[in-house]
C-alpha cells in the first residue's frame, strides 16, 4: 500500500495541464452530471471515460479522497486561477452546482474575449510585421540607391537622409518598447508577491484602463460572495472573517481585514466601504439601503450579475476600438513609405 501511495503521488507531480477550452469543457460536463443527481466523485469517474480528461479526473479525485477541498483538488490538476479562486468558497456556502455553473459561465465568457481578441489583432500583426520588413528594406536597399543616383546638396537628398533617420528613430523606438515591455512583464511577476497588497493597489490606481477593470472586478468578486455566504446563514462578522482568511482574492483579503477592524471600533459598515477606491459606491448604497437580510442577499446577487455583465461589455468594447487603432498606424505607415519613395522620384524627375 505504500508503495502504491508513493507511486500515485510521484505521478501526480508529473501532471499535464489541460488547455483552457478542454477545462471549459470538463466544469460544463461536471456541471451537468451534479444536476443529474452524481455525487461528486461518482460524476469525476464518469469523466473518466474521456481519455482527455482522465489525466486530471484522477488527479482531482485523488485529492477529494485524501481530504482536500474542491479548490485544492483542482488546483493540484493545474486548472486556471480563476477557476480555484471561485472555487474555494465551496467551502462555506455549499452550493457546489451553483459555483461551478457560474464559474463555467464566467470562464467561457473570458475563453470568448480572449479568442475575439486574438482574432482582431491577428490580420493587423501580421500586416505590421509585413510592413516593418518593408521599412527595413527600404532603409537598407533602396533609401541608400537613392541617394547615391540623386546629385548632393539637394532636397531629394535631405528628404532621402530624414528618411533614413525616421526609420532608424522608429525601429529603435519600436525594441526599445518591446525590450521593456518584456522586461516589466517579468520584473512585475517576480517581485509582485513581495510587494504589500497596499503598495500594490497605489500602483493599480496609477493605471488608468486597469484601475477600472481592477475596481469592476473587485466589486463583482466582493458582491457575488459575499451574498452567497449570506445564503448558509453566517452572520456578517463569521462572512468577512471567512473572506478575508483567504488568500486567492488578495484585495478582497485585505479589505475584508479592514473591515473587521474598523467594525470592531464601532464604526458603520457604509462609512468604511467608502474608504475603498477599487470597491463601486452602489455596494455601499446597497448596504445602507437593505436591513433585511434575505433583501441584501437578493440586491447582491443581482448586482452581481449586472457587474459581470459591464464587464463582458467593456471587454468588448476595448477589443472593438483595438482594430481601428491598428489600423490608423498601419495606415500611417504606408502614407511615409509612399511618401518616401515617390518624393525623391519628383525631384528626380525635375532635374532632368
Amino acid at each position: 500500500m505504500r508503495m502504491v501511495s508513493f507511486k500515485k503521488k510521484v505521478w501526480l507531480v508529473h501532471k499535464n495541464k489541460m488547455s483552457k477550452e478542454k477545462q471549459l469543457r470538463f466544469l460544463k460536463r461536471l456541471t451537468r452530471l451534479l444536476q443529474n443527481g452524481y455525487p461528486i466523485i461518482q460524476a469525476l469517474e464518469v469523466l473518466k471515460w474521456d481519455k482527455d480528461m482522465t489525466e486530471s479526473t484522477t488527479i482531482i479525485t485523488y485529492s477529494l479522497k485524501s481530504g482536500k477541498t474542491i479548490d485544492r483538488a483542482f488546483e493540484e490538476a493545474h486548472f486556471h486561477h480563476f477557476i480555484t479562486s471561485y472555487l474555494y468558497f465551496v467551502r462555506t456556502n455549499n452550493d457546489l452546482v451553483g459555483s461551478i455553473e457560474k464559474c463555467a459561465y464566467i470562464f467561457q465568457q473570458r475563453i470568448h474575449n480572449e479568442k475575439k481578441f486574438k482574432q482582431i489583432l491577428r490580420y493587423p500583426l501580421i500586416l505590421f510585421v509585413i510592413f516593418s520588413l518593408l521599412l527595413y528594406f527600404m532603409k537598407q536597399f533602396v533609401l541608400p540607391s537613392f541617394a547615391n543616383i540623386i546629385p548632393n546638396e539637394t532636397d531629394s537628398t535631405w528628404t532621402v537622409i530624414f528618411s533614413i533617420k525616421i526609420i532608424d528613430f522608429l525601429g529603435s523606438l519600436l525594441l526599445t518598447t518591446i525590450s521593456l515591455a518584456i522586461l516589466l512583464s517579468i520584473l512585475w511577476i517576480w517581485i509582485k508577491p513581495k510587494i504589500p497588497i497596499q503598495n500594490r493597489l497605489q500602483i493599480y490606481e496609477r493605471i488608468p484602463i486597469f484601475r477600472l477593470y481592477i475596481k469592476t472586478q473587485t466589486s463583482y468578486f466582493f458582491a457575488t460572495h459575499f451574498s452567497s455566504l449570506l445564503k448558509t446563514g453566517m452572520s456578517f462578522k463569521e462572512i468577512l472573517k471567512n473572506m478575508s482568511e483567504q488568500q486567492k482574492l488578495p484585495i478582497i483579503s485585505y479589505y475584508t481585514t479592514i473591515l473587521i477592524s474598523e467594525l470592531s471600533n464601532g464604526v458603520h459598515l457604509e462609512h468604511v466601504l467608502s474608504k475603498f477606491q477599487f470597491l463601486q459606491k452602489q455596494l455601499q448604497s446597497i448596504f445602507q439601503k437593505e436591513t433585511d437580510i434575505e433583501m441584501l442577499e437578493k440586491d447582491l446577487s443581482i448586482y452581481s450579475e449586472m457587474l459581470l455583465e459591464e464587464i463582458e461589455n467593456k471587454t468588448v468594447k476595448i477589443i472593438t476600438l483595438l482594430q481601428p487603432v491598428f489600423f490608423i498606424i498601419l495606415g500611417a505607415f504606408i502614407i511615409f513609405i509612399y511618401v518616401t519613395l515617390m518624393w525623391p522620384m519628383f525631384q528626380i524627375i525635375k532635374t532632368i
